[in-house]
């Protein structure tokens, strides 16, 4: 699918600086990180979930362990 990008001056140098240290086109650059910040997210939600699991199954053993 083509897409039409606009970009500012210095996201365009920033964009140009990225695909020079990964040795790849501009194109290949977005979207390594693009795929990189999706993971990042889908990190960031897994252990915002396991926190939330173990502070509510565990609420004892957080509690004491807070007051050790």
């Amino acid at each position: 699918m083509a897409m039409t990008l606009r970009l500012t001056e210095e996201d365009e140098a920033t964009l140009e600086r990225l695909a020079e240290q990964l040795g790849v086109s501009k194109q290949k650059a977005l979207i390594v990180a693009m795929n990189n910040m999706e993971h990042r997210a889908k990190r960031k939600r897994d252990l915002e979930f396991a926190r939330d699991y173990v502070m509510s199954h565990d609420k004892e053993l957080m509690e004491r362990l807070a007051d050790a």
